[in-house]
């Protein structure tokens, strides 16, 4: 058992020397090891916030194109409105312009078809006085080749009004 108790004895000198070996080894964990390993902590920490800050850019970027992309739909929808109510206008007043230009020429037609039908009116009066002073001469002159008495002048009147409604 004294075997075994020196196995198992603990000594001053072998703690010492372990806790010098110990603070050796994270002496030179933390010189060596610890600054490379939390150089890449803080070069990964830089790269993720780097991520970080491209995403919040990238969703503002995307939030403002957004913002501008609704506002010029909105003005090419008003243009478009804009667009469309002037054509209405324009076709409206092509419209009322075409009606008033045919009102105008139609009452210029029916003033100029007038016109002529009074010109008709007069020459057809003339003609027909024409006639009628004709047939009155001519009567005139047979009236003065012979005597009339009442049955020869009303054989007279007939044959005027024959020859008139011969002549319209």
């Amino acid at each position: 058992m004294n075997e075994v108790q020196e196995f198992i004895s603990i000594d001053a000198w072998t703690i010492i020397f372990q806790i010098c070996n110990l603070l050796i080894l994270f002496a030179l964990v933390k010189k060596f090891l610890f600054k490379r390993v939390m150089a890449m902590l803080d070069a990964r920490q830089k790269e993720i916030d780097g991520i970080y800050d491209e995403a919040g850019k990238a969703r503002d970027d995307a939030a403002q194109l957004k913002e501008e992309y609704t506002a010029r739909m909105s003005n090419a929808r008003d243009e478009a409105d804009r667009l469309v109510k002037s054509a209405v206008d324009t076709a409206q007043r092509r419209g009322d312009a075409i009606v008033h230009e045919a009102q105008q020429e139609a009452a210029h037609m029916k003033q100029r078809a007038e016109s002529e039908i009074e010109q008709e009116k007069r020459k057809a009066y003339s003609e027909l006085m024409g006639e009628i002073s004709g047939m009155a001469v001519d009567i005139a002159g047979r009236m003065v080749e012979r005597e009339i008495n009442p049955d020869d002048h009303r054989e007279l009147v007939e044959e005027f009004i024959r020859n008139a409604g011969e002549a319209s």
